[in-house]
């Protein structure tokens, strides 16, 4: 995970000033790992796209050839057919026929589907790469009148009754519109207002426009894909545009979109997939591309502000696969899921294999919004162990992934889902998917402090947020060989020294409500590349794991996702000032404030505020002296955490 200003690192990968955003866990709800079994099959060629009218789901893509079951004969059907939602059986009034390949698909107003693609006709009838299909008959609603007449049809987004259409076109209902223009839902009318034209491809290439959403409130489109212009303004494969009104280029754009990543002639472009997130405050993108990471966004995936203005925008956060493309996105229920034919996420630190904090996703994932890192979701783009003849457990695409009324539709290149046979396309239910909520430290102010003061004994010292209590010595003697300690929500997670690990240590977890500390477990296997015994303090917020560490003077932060419990790859630095860090002993987030030991066994406490960065989220001068060191309790352990039991 990346974030921000980047410096040299392993590979070229930082160590990282603190994000200036913030973003603050939410509730989510993930989709079942099992795909439904009822769905059909496609044959050749791959899926590219999703939508369902009534309970009826329509899919088109390039394929060729379809059937029921796995033992089912094929049958010839190319681009574009319909299945019933609820028992998978496919249409047999639903057989348009088209000449070309179904890039995307609608449901439009009046009950109508949409379906952009790279076809010259429908059902016999000239219809170049945009019509509107009665979806129970899938005859052409003739009195819709939008063409694209220069080029394909690359994405649809929609909005009320505005239509945004975006492609490799020129003309789009006989009007000059350079990849991008916006019809008239209803109609297929062309607007005349819409005038913003995607030119200029880049390494010497024809441009156009290859993906396209619209926010929820439909002020703002965020546009990627083959381009270096914008209405002549500079805009280098991403671009914002403001619909609220006269539509109008957004002062906004990235700089890491400039550089070539590994193969400028094979990744022309490395934009994949744009989407905005649920409340339109912010958007994703998947990107493919090799090397080239961090000077560029290559296979990555980044979250941008809507709100922010200007150029030089940098992603709050990149999560990168280590040379690995990413083909989809999609963002629903405060969940990003991404596809594609990486390995890994959370790979910063190397290219082509596993680095230190690599997490598996085989082709396959779901990350949270407010860091990137994925969550406890993986059932892997691969097949069974008695795959039909002629399939593929793996391929080099996800073109779609789209959440539907009742789960998440992917569309891949390859046969194998979830360790089964799914041809071309299959579902992620929503039933039987899990809600997960954000855990966090005590919100309260009044409690104990709780420090560790020899093997298996802690002391528990009552804390009003200002002031000390009598302390009470406890023996918890499935506390021993601690160090750093935090508290999250009803359990803490702490430094454990374990012969035999990776590092000798790692972060254990044990369950806890103010009685005995439970017995201990790894976090996550995931995390054994990273020595948690150099932490001479710790503490957990909003997603975040700030640390002090041995023979450094700053306070860093990682990424921390309680989900799974995997721990982000990249370390970043906040802003402070006033504080020797080198010296702090043991951590804890109480109110607003960090409570902290040092060497000279003091207690102190200290406003602090990660949302000032890039200000100092911490000024040393406002700290404050809750104790100073007794011959009975000296404050001087890492092993230290707040429990309001």
């Amino acid at each position: 995970m990346v974030a921000l200003a980047i410096t040299a690192a392993v590979l070229g990968v930082p160590t990282t000033s603190s994000a200036a955003v913030v973003p603050v866990p939410e509730t989510a709800t993930v989709v079942s790992a099992n795909p439904a079994d009822v769905t059909p099959h496609a044959r050749d060629g791959e899926t590219r796209a999703f939508a369902q009218v009534g309970n009826t789901v329509f899919v088109g893509g390039s394929f060729t050839q379809l059937r029921q079951t796995a033992s089912s004969a094929w049958v010839t059907q190319r681009y574009l057919f319909a299945y019933d939602r609820t028992t998978g059986t496919m249409s047999t009034a639903f057989l348009p026929v088209l000449d070309g390949a179904v890039n995307t698909l609608l449901a439009g107003p009046g009950g109508t589907l949409i379906v952009g693609g790279a076809f010259k006709t429908v059902n016999g009838v000239s219809r170049k790469n945009l019509v509107a299909l009665n979806p129970s008959t899938g005859a052409i609603i003739d009195s819709w009148v939008g063409r694209s007449d220069g080029g394909t049809v690359r994405d649809l987004a929609l909005h009320g009754n505005w239509l945004y259409v975006a492609g490799a076109f020129n003309w789009l209902n006989g009007t000059a519109h350079v990849g991008l223009g916006r019809l008239n839902a209803t109609t297929g009318a062309i607007d005349p207002t819409f005038v913003i034209d995607a030119t200029v491809g880049r390494h010497g290439t024809t441009s156009y426009v290859w993906t396209i959403d619209v926010a929820p409130d439909g002020n703002t489109l965020v546009v990627g894909g083959n381009f270096t212009l914008v209405n002549g303004v500079s805009r280098n494969q991403i671009a914002l545009v403001d619909v609220a009104a006269t539509p109008t280029l957004i002062d906004w754009s990235s700089d890491k979109f400039i550089p070539g990543c590994a193969s400028p002639a094979t990744f022309v472009h490395y934009v994949q997939d744009v989407k905005f997130g649920g409340d339109g405050s912010w958007f994703v993108v998947g990107t493919n591309g090799g090397a080239g990471w961090p000077a560029a966004y290559c296979d990555a995936l980044v979250r941008f502000e809507t709100a922010a203005r200007g150029g030089g925008q940098l992603a709050t956060w990149v999560d990168y696969t280590g040379n690995d493309t990413i083909t989809s996105v999609e963002v629903a229920d405060n969940v990003i899921y991404l596809g594609g034919h990486f390995r890994w996420l959370n790979n910063p630190n190397a290219s082509d294999n596993a680095g230190p904090g690599a997490i598996d996703r085989l082709g396959i994932a779901a990350v949270t919004p407010a860091t990137g890192l994925p969550v406890n979701w993986n059932p892997r783009r691969s097949g069974s162990a008695s795959m039909p003849a002629g399939t593929s457990s793996w391929g080099s695409s996800v073109p779609v992934l789209w959440r539907g009324s009742d789960g998440l539709y992917f569309g891949h290149n390859s046969d194998g889902m979830g360790e089964e046979y799914h041809g071309r396309l299959g579902m992620f239910p929503l039933a039987g998917g899990r809600t997960f909520t954000p855990k966090n430290p005590p919100a309260a102010t009044t409690g104990n402090l709780y420090l560790n003061t020899g093997p298996g004994t802690v002391a528990k010292v009552p804390f009003d947020g200002t002031a000390l209590g009598t302390p009470a010595t406890v023996s918890q003697p499935a506390y021993t060989a601690a160090g750093a300690t935090w508290r999250v929500d009803d359990r803490i997670y702490w430094s454990h020294t374990v012969a035999g690990t990776p590092t000798g240590s790692r972060i254990d977890v044990s369950l806890f409500s103010g009685g005995a500390i439970g017995s201990p477990w790894e976090a996550s296997g995931y995390n054994d590349w990273f020595n948690p015994a150099v932490l001479t303090g710790a503490f957990f917020l909003d997603g975040r794991l700030y640390y002090t560490r041995t023979g450094t003077n700053n306070l860093y932060y990682r990424y921390f996702e309680i989900d799974g419990n995997y721990l982000g790859a990249t370390e970043f630095t906040l802003p402070t000032s006033g504080v020797t860090w080198s010296g702090v002993r043991g951590m804890a987030w109480v109110g607003g404030q960090i409570v902290y030991g040092f060497t000279d066994g003091a207690l102190r406490s200290v406003a602090f505020d990660p949302t000032a960065a890039p200000s100092v989220a911490v000024n040393g001068t406002t700290a404050t002296v809750i104790a100073t060191a007794t011959p009975e309790l000296s404050w001087s352990t890492p092993s230290t955490f707040f429990s309001v039991q």
